[in-house]
């Protein structure tokens, strides 16, 4: 199985660009099925309102039963005091089985990583080329998993790069996804350093052609089993203890 670990859906409402205008699916799809990819974790993008927004994902999933795994969007500030109520809604009603933050909304925070903590989340965080945090919250939080995706920066900034490649290697909780890498040699260092139980396969779709993304995994020339982990049973171990917590728990 073949699973896309990083790709956005769904309209956002900022409409500044892309990112945070329109992410469709329909073209993602077909594009998907030709280059032989199975599953694919979704997200919104940027949006006004993650509540809603969340809501939306569950939506899109709901029309493709099975095809879809779902992360939830998170601004870590202007969701401050009730991150948790948006975790569990997303967890217990629609069986997400991740978070999905982003720099450009704001810095990782503790609310965050604890209640990613509380229901065995891995939190999928975007540091936009500010690699520096992922050392605070890999050695504060020893039990999430984080996977910071374009190996720390979309910007193709070879230090962030550089960075994560040393961080996949020291931390055991830190992980990237090859989504959007440009310098071909980097990815080849991210699997000498860190192995190939460090780094998912991910596209950033719709925007990125899902196949052009794939190929350069196929490029590797990794073993059958390497390649089957970071095509897909690396997301799955991270996603398997997702934790439902009883209703006791509510008021965290």
């Amino acid at each position: 199985m073949i699973i896309d670990c990083h790709c956005h859906a769904g309209k956002g409402d900022l409409l500044t660009g892309p990112w945070d205008t329109n992410a469709p699916m329909e073209v993602y799809l077909k594009r998907a099925k030709t280059a032989g990819i199975d599953k694919t974790v979704i997200f919104s993008p940027f949006h006004s309102n993650y509540e809603h927004a969340n809501a939306n994902t569950a939506r899109i999933a709901k029309q493709y039963p099975g095809r879809f795994l779902c992360f939830a969007t998170i601004h870590p500030q202007r969701d401050k005091g009730r991150i948790y109520r948006l975790i569990k809604q997303a967890v217990t009603q629609w069986g997400f089985c991740g978070i999905k933050a982003h720099r450009m909304d704001g810095t990782a925070s503790r609310e965050l990583c604890e209640v990613a903590q509380r229901f065995h989340l891995p939190i999928l965080y975007d540091p936009v080329g500010e690699t520096d945090l992922v050392e605070l919250l890999a050695s504060e939080y020893p039990d999430v998993n984080f996977i910071i995706p374009h190996l720390g920066s979309f910007a193709d900034d070879w230090r962030a790069h550089l960075r994560v490649i040393d961080q996949i290697a020291r931390y055991p909780n830190v992980y990237t996804d090859t989504s959007g890498v440009r310098r071909f040699d980097y990815l080849v260092q991210a699997f000498q350093r860190g192995g190939v139980h460090k780094i998912l396969f991910g596209s950033d779709g719709p925007w990125l052609h899902p196949g052009v993304e794939l190929y350069k995994i196929h490029l590797l020339d990794l073993s059958f089993e390497q390649e089957s982990l970071v095509l897909g049973k690396n997301l799955l171990r991270l996603i398997a203890g997702v934790k439902i917590p009883s209703l006791a728990q509510a008021n965290f």
